[in-house]
């Protein structure tokens, strides 16, 4: 920024002419922590410090467990595996070749030899090299040996999502080309708390995970966190606010855009409407979502990934499904465009508050 163009925005922002916003969401933390987790005592730990303690806690526990991946042993480009290389040693925490195929290779001998791997590929947008491997490998391990081998016990760390200027190759969601593929387990945290807990079970399962990090929460989302071992249930979607108009549905950083939407929509047209965070893709919660929805009779389904063939596809075919009867006005999805993930113009490619209120009085209204 030159001199001059800085002048200028000081200016505006001094006569408070414009707003500056760090990203596309206000970040809710998570308010109640569950008085059984409380007795180790709780530390204020943004994501990625999360992330770090619950690998920390993992490799303390399991002396088997295995953390690698790209500059892992540096402590990661986002920083989750600081100091963990010096505490337990380059043997244990270390870095791979980029190559994610290399790395998705050798984490499914590691867990197959019986030890727990805990890979990293340091972008979502670059785990497809690795495709192979974790669809006709890691998930079919199991069936494919009639149950004599198998993989649990790995768990692929992958930060995705949109950050603000990652463009076509460091934004991608690709949570759902993975739910296609029985035997995996697919999650994706709305924040500390919850990182810590899904990554903790993750580490725990018996069947190969997929743990997707909404990389722009890992510094921007900031709440308090159990310093013990816990784990969050797998499988298991979160009411995060209660309501009887509208289902709102989401996962991960849009869990955040959907709160904030349904507040405007209480203030701006006295609509009410109930929030459920997915956190789980496969195996997804669809009890919760369909009780939900019975009761609401709307829903609005919203993610970062393209429209065409996004998870919103399945759920959306579910509620019709199993909620025909119950619906007032058609299943709304609004998510990313069918366009590569651009630079400039993430702003518009995103399913931002604004677009989400325009589908509640659409659907309000029909």
């Amino acid at each position: 920024m030159n001199r001059h163009t800085k002048s200028i925005l000081i200016s505006l922002l001094k006569h408070k002419q414009i707003s500056v916003t760090r990203s596309h969401f206000t970040y809710y933390p998570d308010k109640n922590v569950p008085a059984v987790l409380l007795s180790e005592g709780v530390q204020k730990m943004n994501m990625f410090q999360a992330i770090n303690n619950a690998m920390d806690k993992a490799l303390e526990e399991d002396n088997t467990a295995l953390l690698f991946g790209e500059d892992v042993g540096f402590g990661g480009v986002f920083r989750c595996s600081i100091n963990l290389r010096d505490k337990f040693g380059k043997d244990r925490v270390f870095n791979t070749p980029l190559c994610e195929q290399g790395i998705a290779g050798f984490a499914i001998g590691v867990a197959n030899a019986g030890a727990t791997a805990i890979a990293e590929i340091q972008f979502a947008d670059y785990i497809f090299p690795a495709f192979d491997q974790i669809v006709n490998e890691a998930a079919k391990y199991r069936y494919r040996s009639g149950g004599i081998f198998d993989c649990g016990s790995l768990t692929f760390r992958v930060p995705c999502g949109a950050v603000g200027h990652g463009a076509l190759y460091h934004s991608q969601s690709p949570e759902a080309y993975f739910a296609h593929t029985p035997g995996l387990k697919v999650v994706v945290p709305r924040g500390p708390l919850k990182a810590k807990g899904l990554l903790l079970a993750c580490i725990k399962d018996k069947n190969p995970c997929i743990v997707f990090e909404p990389k722009t929460l890992y510094r921007a989302a900031v709440e308090d966190v159990p310093t013990g071992s816990y784990i969050s249930e797998i499988g298991k979607a979160d009411i995060l606010r209660k309501g009887n108009d509208i289902t709102l549905i989401g996962w991960g950083t849009q869990v955040h855009v959907l709160l904030e939407v349904a507040e405007m929509a209480k203030q701006q047209l006295n609509v009410d409407c109930e929030v459920v965070d997915l956190v789980s893709i496969l195996p997804w919660d669809r009890e919760t979502i369909v009780n939900s929805v019975k009761k609401t009779g709307r829903v609005i389904i919203s993610h970062e990934a393209p429209l065409t063939q996004g998870f919103g596809s399945e759920i959306a075919a579910q509620i019709q499904e199993k909620c025909f009867l119950y619906l007032e006005a058609p299943i709304q999805r609004i998510t990313g465009w069918d366009t590569p993930f651009p630079h400039v113009f993430e702003p518009f490619y995103l399913p931002n508050k604004l677009r989400c209120l325009s589908a509640i009085k659409e659907i309000i209204n029909y």
